[in-house]
């Protein structure tokens, strides 16, 4: 009987709650499922390890998951992939005691296998009570099957453990004792149920019901939206799992449209200070504000410190930012003598106004992003060494859409059903099919602009599709409609090994690589390797000087 059991929800803020797990823990969580039926909708996952925390990605892109139960090492296995909130169901001391218990009806000497570490209260119990109890922990499945096998090779006959290591004691012929109880598992859920209470809570705030920041000050963009099943980008999200932990500067490098910004949210997403009210994520591109401005953006002003400053002064994205996370896109854009000024914020942990003299200390975590190459640049003499080891503890490179060619063809089907249903159209049954038929076309070529190209491009053909809903989707209507993709040599522009030398891609004006990209501003920039924003400058002051 549980001790306090939540009021139900109201039928419309039910929480949706999975549990993940394999062997006989799942029959334990679909009889506690039962008493749970009224307060919330609860489906088990019968899967572990890298298959549930695949098939829970892949079902987050469109369904809601307030939580997930799990335990022992498959519970910290998803714990560190998955966006979503995850309850470690764990054993007590009582259920630990009631295991040793029946395991001593079998055998004197009894084994106790934990996953990663050991329980320390065991040793004086046995020396207490008399009882021979060998401890053992483990990492993988692989790791665990050893131990069983050397504990049973001592003379152990009783084993007690959760349901992997139960299982592989019974496959080695010994007695395997289920170590977690109907009331640690009745805990976990009442946990979930909270955290979703939680969470529902936010949400609430987050609507402008609870005076908590604004959306536009909040990461909408979390690990789930880091799609891709390729190696590349599971490295991206468990470097995105583990930065998060750490309140470390970061410095993200990619080309353009390799969703550098994505990343930044999803880091502040999975991190402490994303969780609470006023708890803001704040996103400014250092490359398209103009220099006189962006000083006082980012530092605030006091009034009458410059012509035209606002009346009673203005805080600055460092103070909006505050207890949150800033993010700085296009750092290398970032003239030298804010550089100075930013170095000194990090260093101090206080801003001050321009045209102010009171320090006003600030807690903010920066996460920094470029396309350029900031070492070099450094040593060019454009951006401070100092300021640049300062914003790189933690560094993290994007890689660009052509080295993850595995991806293609699944993030645009995604990008394209995302797209038809902005439209209110709904997508042909057999469009997998058809979009895996147009795959050889989608992978020869290059992606200068990278996912965001990608996805311009399904927006693109979706309003077509949408506009004819019986047109299937060929490789020639793609053509058709994206002739782009039939340009010869397009998958070679892009590439590193095809990339002009510098002092050429320096040469070049913005309207000649313009005109060698038939158009794309992407692509443009990539090649002289400058941001769009400054694409966008070269090209005004070429047409001011034609």
């Amino acid at each position: 009987m549980r001790h306090s059991t939540p009021p139900p929800f109201d039928a419309a803020d039910k929480p949706v709650i999975w549990t993940v797990a394999v062997s006989r823990l799942s029959e334990l969580f679909r009889d506690i499922t039962l008493e749970y039926d009224n307060l919330a909708t609860i489906e088990p996952i019968n899967l572990g390890f890298d298959e549930a925390a695949r098939h829970i990605r892949e079902r987050m892109a469109t369904e809601r998951c307030d939580a997930v139960i799990a335990a022992g090492s498959n519970a910290a296995y998803l714990k560190g992939r998955l966006s979503v909130p995850v309850v470690i169901a764990k054993f007590s001391g009582f259920d630990v005691l009631q295991a040793l218990a029946r395991a001593r009806r079998v055998s004197d000497r009894i084994g106790v296998v934990t996953y990663q570490d050991k329980l320390p209260e065991l040793a004086e119990f046995s020396a207490t009570f008399g009882f021979s109890i060998a401890q053992r922990t483990y990492a993988t499945e692989e790791d665990a099957r050893a131990q069983i096998n050397d504990l049973k090779a001592s003379g152990v006959r009783a084993i007690v453990g959760a349901g992997l290591i139960t299982d592989l004691a019974e496959e080695a012929g010994l007695t395997g004792v289920f170590v977690y109880s109907a009331a640690s598992i009745r805990q976990a859920f009442d946990d979930a149920l909270e955290m979703a209470r939680l969470t529902q809570l936010e949400s609430n705030r987050g609507r402008g019901r609870g005076g908590a920041a604004p959306d536009t000050l909040r990461a909408k963009h979390g690990l789930n939206d880091l799609r891709g099943e390729s190696d590349a980008m599971e490295r991206v999200r468990q470097a995105v799992v583990l930065y998060a932990k750490s309140p470390a500067t970061v410095l993200i490098n990619g080309e353009t449209g390799c969703g550098k910004e994505l990343v930044a949210q999803a880091i502040h997403r999975e991190s402490p200070r994303a969780l609470g009210p006023n708890r803001p994520f704040v996103a400014v591109n250092c490359g398209a504000i103009a220099e006189s401005l962006l000083e006082s953006e980012l530092f605030g002003h006091e009034e009458g410190a410059f012509t035209g400053a606002r009346r009673g002064g203005h805080s600055g994205l460092f103070e909006a930012a505050n207890r949150g996370t800033l993010f700085l896109d296009e750092i290398g854009e970032m003239p030298l003598t804010l550089q100075t000024r930013l170095l000194r914020v990090l260093e101090e942990r206080e801003v001050v106004r321009v045209g102010g003299t009171r320090p006003i200390p600030v807690s903010v975590r920066i996460v920094s992003a470029t396309h350029c190459d900031l070492e070099q640049r450094v040593r060019e003499g454009r951006f401070r060494a100092d300021l640049y080891y300062r914003l790189a503890v933690l560094r993290l490179n994007l890689p660009p859409l052509r080295e993850r060619r595995d991806d293609i063809a699944g993030l645009a089907e995604w990008s394209l059903k995302n797209a038809l249903a902005a439209l209110g159209a709904r997508p042909h049954p057999n469009l997998h099919a058809e979009v895996m038929a147009c795959a050889p076309l989608l992978l020869r070529y290059g992606w200068p602009g990278n996912v965001r190209e990608l996805r311009n491009l399904t927006e693109r053909l979706a309003l077509f599709l949408a506009a004819e809903p019986l047109q299937a989707l060929t490789p020639g209507f793609v053509l058709g409609v994206a002739p782009e993709l039939a340009v010869p040599g397009a998958a070679l522009a892009s590439t590193a090994d095809a990339e002009p030398p510098a002092g050429r891609r320096d040469g070049a004006s913005a309207t000649e690589a313009l005109a060698r990209f038939g158009g794309q501003r992407d692509a443009a920039a990539n090649f002289l390797g400058i941001s769009r924003t400054t694409l966008w400058r070269r090209l005004r002051a070429e047409a001011g000087e034609a």
